[in-house]
Formats: structure tokens, sequence, C-alpha cells
């Protein structure tokens, strides 16, 4: 319980949208761009005089020779499900590791679900994904992902985010909200994010480091490869390859942008410059216009004594 206390310590100060804040802006942009809306297809059923027009199904009908309509019910939870790289490369770290970040993310994004009673699930990849948890409701369930990810050794160093999507949307039966946690040092998985976002949304979070952006001036020395091993000697202090290094960077960040932008998935940038509750309430507020905010000292009050 020691262990878990100090997650909670670390996260305290998020804050979070409230269950009733969602309820309070039924059909705003929260709802539309995390709960469907607010409604979901249920069925069809025949037209009764007073029925909205607009819910005709034509196609039904003209099968039927008689007017149908569309039935739907209001959504009434998400099925969140987090999916976190625990790949080597996360293990770097100026301030705190990447891993140490991502980490507080996904406990922050559980503590979410929790509070607005959603179902909660967990997968953990590298050059596949190693562990996966069906989501379920309650305070039981994030004990046991909390668990895990203090408990869980990974069984690779790589990254194969392409090859985990695809293991993913094969133990995802109904439709979720999926937060892929990672620095996306990985080959294209462009392929799999687009089968995935026909039926599910998803949000990417990009974790990052303020020394990747820049080199340091340190002379001669070997960068490693934390996945492969491989090492290369290099010269910090060159200003040529200063120069070549932050253009890489740079040019990834946009040709990364770029890309999710025309699938339409959103990439939340999240670093070390910045604590990462100002970062993902940005992002929040961003969507949905909220105007009301819970700190996490109230909801670790709710989680153990209530």
């Amino acid at each position: 319980m020691s262990e878990i206390s100090e997650l909670l310590r670390k996260i305290k100060n998020l804050n979070i949208p409230t269950k009733n804040t969602v309820e309070s802006i039924e059909s705003g942009t929260y709802n539309s761009k995390f709960r469907g809306g607010g409604t979901e297809f249920s069925e069809v059923r025949e037209y009764v005089p007073g029925d909205d027009v607009k819910r005709i199904d034509w196609s039904v009908s003209a099968r039927h020779n008689s007017l149908f309509v569309k039935e739907f019910v209001e959504e009434k939870e998400l099925n969140v499900h987090i999916l976190l790289d625990l790949s080597a490369s996360n293990n770097f770290g100026f301030l705190k590791s990447k891993l140490d970040l991502s980490f507080e993310v996904a406990v922050s994004l559980m503590f979410l679900a929790l509070r607005n009673n959603d179902k909660i699930g967990l997968g953990i990849f590298t050059d596949d994904l190693e562990k996966f948890i069906p989501s379920k409701k309650g305070k039981k369930q994030v004990i046991r992902i909390l668990k895990q990810l203090i408990e869980y050794e990974p069984k690779s160093k790589k990254t194969n985010i392409m090859k985990s999507l695809s293991t993913l949307k094969n133990k995802l039966k109904i439709k979720s909200t999926i937060y892929i946690i990672s620095d996306f040092i990985s080959d294209s998985y462009e392929k799999p994010l687009k089968i995935l976002k026909l039926h599910h949304k998803v949000i990417l979070i990009n974790i990052s480091d303020i020394r990747e952006k820049e080199i340091l001036e340190i002379g001669y020395a070997y960068l490693e490869d934390a996945e492969t091993g491989e090492q290369v000697l290099v010269n910090t202090s060159d200003k040529q390859f200063q120069k070549q290094y932050s253009e890489h960077v740079s040019e990834k960040m946009k040709t990364d942008k770029k890309n999710m932008n025309r699938i339409g998935v959103d990439m939340v940038h999240v670093n070390n410059e910045e604590s990462f509750d100002v970062t993902i309430n940005r992002y929040f507020r961003n969507k949905g216009k909220m105007k009301n905010w819970w700190s996490l000292d109230l909801l670790t009050h709710y989680f153990f004594f209530y």
C-alpha cells in the first residue's frame, strides 16, 4: 500500500474533469470527442407519427417498403484503454526518465476513468503487446493495474508500435477510447493506427525529454541506442553536428504532426519542461471547454476512504 500511496503523492496536484462536469455538457465537446456524442445506435423500428424524420433509415425502409427509424441509447460510460510503451528508449531522462513521466500520465488517466465511473484497461508493449488487462470498472481494477505498472518487467528492449497496435486491435471487442503513451521512436505505425481509428477514439501522448532536442557540448562521446546497444562516437561540440541533430529532431516532430493531422488522430506532447498536469489539463480544456475541475487531492481521499 505504501507504493500506491507514493503514486498518489506524485499525482495529487493533477486537476481532472469530474463526472458531474461531463454530464453537465451533454452535447458539448467532451462528449462529442470522448463519448460518441452521448448516444449509440441500438436498433431500427417502424416509424410512428411524431418521430424525427432525420432518424429515418432509408435503406431499411426501401427493403421493407415501409418507414423505419433508427433507435439510439445514451452512452453511459467510456471503455478506456491505456497502452504504455516500456521499451528501453523510455529509460532516458535528464530531470526524470521518460518512463517515470509516462507512468505519471498513465496513472492520472486511470483516476480520470475511475472518477467518471468508466471502465479502464491496460496494455503494455515493447516490440509487441506483452501484457493486456481487459477493461473493468472500480477501485479493485485500478489497484490491479497499479500493481502491474509497479511490478512488470518488460521482456524486450525494442519497440514495434505497428505490431503492438495490430495485436491490440484483435484484443478489443467493443468501442474504446485508447490513450497510447510512448516516445514514438519507432518505424511507421500509421496503417494500424488508421485501422484502430475506424472503431475507436485514439489519442497519442508523445513523451519526450528536453535533452533530446539539443545535444550537450561535452566533446567526444559515445551515443548509445538503448534498444539495440549500438554505439556511435561523435563530437558533441561540433557545430555542424549540433545543427544536423537539431534539424533532424525538429523535422521528425513536424512529420509526426503532419501525419497524425492527415489521419485525424490527436497527439499531445508531454515533456519535463512543463508539469504534465498542465499539459493534460490544457488538452482537455481545448477539447471540452470545461469550467469545473477537481483536484486529485480530493480524488485520492475518495479512493481510500469511501
